[in-house]
């Protein structure tokens, strides 16, 4: 019996398959989404404006943890399928242990360098001489936690593609439990502020990364040992290869990050707004906007496994049935939620504590125009993810800078020069549209090319 016809991935049926491996994948990423969330809503009724500008400073600290835990993890996930696939089953177990190694290494380094230059960061980040004690209270602790969280986040793909999806979910939920109900103990209770939120988010990812490091010593796929953990830069390379698309659409998104808080600083002194409410702002509505990406993603790397698997094995058929359906669930929420954004906006920012009138009516703009396309958001990262998963890094890589780098930044240096800070709020639409738009285009064109190998292995 062949590797296909065993594994389940193979053939049941692409909607059971796909509820399986999305609602962990869809709660993992919201746990990741609402660490920060959590603490901003936190950190907003006790601190004010200016706490939650800081955390929204320190976003892109966050989001380079991210995009480490999706280098390593997407990409050892993906590996590790494809090669279950293929029927290398040996092999695979290199892949999820030197995976799992660089999450480590990485997260150790990352927060050693966050340490060292912390003030130097935080500037280039966008923090100013009012919102920098903040910021700094904020990240001297979270720095702490970089290891543990880039492990727990990334070590829950590792476990998912050893089809383990539940675990995933306990895992992240458990420390999102404990990060909650620190962060009304810390900053709420003994009023602790920023250090506070900040030593509830380390403790939280802690004990997340424990059940990782507990569960991958009893894998159940293959047995790692010892020398599956050693690095080895033929494996590590390929891992970060097929990684690369999740890594480079999470750099480029903290990169948008410092580039907007610097623009919203500098044209927001220019008007009515002022330099830090803009700011703050921003946090909120990019992070409660996170909670749609979560989602997205979520499904996107719940068809991972399937996608990866039926393409190492040659099964078109099914590759295109869960990129379709992951299409038209991600769709239904995208609507969703822009149907939330213009109708609740202002109630939306209330929710993260209270602001002057010209807060709430910047907010109420940014909402509504900044996200106005963002019903068609998820093709984006849908597709990306599904190069990933086929091995072809490429173009999920190109895929992936196209909404941030290649669309976003030189609109966003470029509509403010005529329309000022409203020029910064029109960028996010107009970058949606073209970046939507290539996804369509670069899918559309690697389903031809499945149909036409699809038709020379009947012929052969």
């Amino acid at each position: 019996m062949n590797e296909e016809k065993k594994n389940p991935l193979g053939y049941e049926s692409v909607n059971k398959l796909m509820f399986k491996f999305a609602a962990p994948s869809i709660v993992a990423m919201l746990v990741s989404a609402l660490y920060n969330i959590v603490d901003q809503l936190f950190i907003g009724q006790a601190v004010g404006t200016n706490g939650n500008a800081a955390t929204n400073i320190a976003f892109p600290l966050t989001t380079a943890c991210t995009a480490i835990s999706l280098l390593f993890g997407i990409g050892g996930a993906s590996c590790f399928n494809l090669s279950l696939g293929s029927g290398n089953k040996k092999r695979a177990g290199y892949f999820a242990g030197n995976a799992l190694s660089m999450l480590v290494i990485c997260g150790v380094v990352l927060s050693a360098v966050t340490l060292v230059f912390l003030t130097p960061l935080l500037r280039v980040f966008g923090s100013d001489s009012v919102i920098l004690p903040y910021a700094k209270d904020y990240v001297s602790v979270t720095a702490i936690g970089f290891p543990f969280l880039i492990l727990a986040t990334g070590g829950g793909h590792i476990i998912r593609a050893d089809g383990s999806p539940q675990m995933t979910m306990i895992c992240n939920l458990t420390g999102a439990v404990i990060n909650t109900g620190l962060d009304a103990l810390f900053v709420l209770g003994f009023r602790w502020g920023m250090k506070g939120a900040a030593a509830a988010t380390v403790i939280g990812q802690f004990v997340s990364a424990v059940i990782v490091i507990v569960y991958v010593l009893n894998f159940r796929t293959v047995t790692l040992s010892a020398k599956h953990y050693k690095p080895s830069f033929i494996v590590t390379k390929r891992v970060a290869s097929i990684g690369m698309a999740s890594f480079f659409n999470q750099i480029a998104i903290g990169l948008v990050q410092i580039v907007l808080n610097n623009s919203l600083r500098h044209y927001g002194k220019l008007s009515e707004y002022g330099s830090n409410e803009p700011i703050a702002v921003a946090g909120i509505v990019m992070k409660v906007n996170m909670i749609v990406f979560s989602i997205v993603i979520g499904l996107a790397q719940g068809t991972q496994p399937i996608e990866s698997f039926n393409y190492g094995a040659k099964n078109f058929k099914r590759v295109k049935e869960a990129y379709r359906l992951a299409t038209v669930c991600g769709l239904g929420v995208s609507l969703a939620a822009f149907a939330a954004f213009q109708l609740f906006p202002r109630q939306i920012l209330s929710i993260f504590g209270s602001g002057s009138e010209t807060y709430y009516k910047f907010g109420v703009k940014f909402f509504r125009i900044f996200l106005f396309f963002t019903w068609i958001n998820c093709l984006q990262p849908i597709t990306s993810t599904f190069f990933t998963s086929i091995g072809k890094p490429i173009k999920g890589m190109i895929l992936s800078l196209t909404r941030q780098i290649i669309y976003f930044i030189p609109i966003l240096l470029i509509f403010p020069l005529f329309w000022g800070i409203d020029g910064i709020v029109r960028t996010g639409p107009t970058a949606d549209v073209l970046s939507a738009l290539t996804a369509i285009f670069l899918a559309a064109y690697e389903f031809r090319l499945m149909k036409k190998e699809e038709a020379a292995n009947k012929a052969e």
